[in-house]
């Protein structure tokens, strides 16, 4: 118990005050904390489907890559542009019941998507999925953090991994069901989405009376937080770190199913099971990725997961169906290891902008995915889709910026 002696002159002895002793660390709160990573599960679900959907779409309206990429632009670059925007509302003032409403958007665009008769009504569906996703990641990670008892790593794992998981099951879902029996199989995966609006009621109902008021709410600033000047420049990398993590990543998930189709003659529902298997490393990357960096600093974690995925990058153009499977699968567990870690030390940068921090960083990677994949889809008609594999080998190492952010040491509140 610590003790403090205080003088006072006018009396004859020292009056000793005792401070009493730090409360004890809460508890993450499980059910939540479960919850809101199933709901990212079942979001992630449905996000996946669209490029998963790709061959079909080709086939049915004659695409090129062009058009291909630009379906995945529209829904992830909607998501970009309004993700730090909702982040930003909600940072001033909460919206406990706007993540089941943000869900509604996502289940008329499945509806919608699953009667398209066109390119250009495919493009609205897709951008309405993408608005569900816009609302959908700010303020669910804010309740993550709300409930993880202290341990932001970990809740910000358990999170995403929902999403990640989700992420994977979507080709699998698609080879299963919308493959062999159609674009109109898409309404029946939009039961999904319905569950999801109920979860999500639910889980706005234990946010509403845990919301504080902005004004009465003290922020604790990191002790070892840098400067405004600093905070920028580590946002910048960190931004940058995000940048070449979501384009490869959606060079995988966008164009890997044609790489395979191309290269090694494989069937379509073959090469969805080849992308579940990368998706699935990524899901438990970004399980490990949370817990190791509360371990032993963020830091550590961002600089290996992206630049140690640059040896296998640099490989996987090279090798043959069965090396490419596993090198895969190496890839997606380090390179998305990092994605809880970068949010966590981005919110502890600037702690007082949780929702507008995670918006932006999960909408700068919608963004940057989307845009990616339209450039991408242009190389892959002018140079051949083995070339994007060639020029994206290189991106992990933009990670080498890692070691210009100031190391900061994990604290548990």
């Amino acid at each position: 118990m610590n003790k403090s002696v205080i003088v006072d002159e006018s009396l004859a002895t020292p009056v000793v005050l005792t401070k009493p002793p730090a409360a004890p660390a809460a508890e993450p709160a499980y059910a939540v904390l479960g919850a809101i990573s199933f709901t990212h599960f079942l979001n992630d679900i449905m996000q996946s489907l669209i490029p998963s959907l790709y061959p079909v779409l080709k086939q049915n309206f004659a695409l090129d890559f062009v058009q291909i990429g630009f379906i995945t632009l529209a829904f992830q670059f909607t998501a970009s542009l309004l993700q730090p925007v909702v982040g930003f509302v909600t940072d001033r003032k909460a919206q406990p019941f706007s993540l089941a409403i943000g869900m509604a958007s996502t289940f008329l665009g499945l509806l919608l998507l699953s009667v398209a008769g066109n390119y250009a009504v495919v493009i609205i569906a897709a951008a309405m999925v993408g608005l569900g996703s816009a609302v959908f990641h700010p303020e669910s990670s804010r309740i993550a953090r709300l409930a993880s008892g202290g341990r932001f790593g970990f809740a910000q794992s358990v999170f995403q991994v929902g999403g990640n998981c989700g992420a994977a099951l979507g080709p699998l879902l698609a080879a299963l069901i919308v493959v062999p029996f159609g674009q109109s199989s898409i309404a029946g995966l939009s039961l999904i989405a319905f569950a999801a609006i109920i979860i999500l009621w639910r889980i706005g109902r234990w946010y509403k009376p845990r919301i504080v008021p902005r004004k009465s709410a003290p922020v604790a600033r990191h002790p070892d937080a840098p400067a405004r000047r600093g905070v920028v420049v580590a946002l910048a990398i960190l931004v940058l770190l995000t940048f070449s993590k979501a384009i490869y990543t959606v060079s995988i998930s966008s164009y890997y199913t044609f790489y395979l189709m191309h290269k090694f003659g494989v069937s379509t529902q073959y090469a969805q099971f080849y992308l579940f298997m990368f998706l699935a490393a990524a899901a438990a990357g970004t399980f490990f990725g949370g817990p190791i960096g509360d371990r032993f600093g963020r830091r550590y974690v961002i600089w290996f997961s992206i630049l140690g995925a640059l040896p296998f990058t640099l490989l996987l153009p090279y090798v043959g169906p069965l090396s490419s499977a596993i090198i895969s699968m190496l890839i997606g567990f380090i390179i998305s290891s990092s994605m809880p870690a970068i949010i966590v030390y981005a919110q502890e940068l600037m702690p007082h902008r949780l929702g507008m921090i995670s918006g932006l960083f999960f909408g700068f990677a919608f963004g940057a995915a989307g845009l990616g994949a339209a450039l991408l889809g242009g190389l892959a008609d002018y140079a051949g889709i083995d070339f994007v594999y060639q020029v994206c080998a290189f991106l992990p190492a933009i990670g080498l910026l890692a070691v210009f952010l100031p190391r900061l040491k994990s604290v548990r509140t």
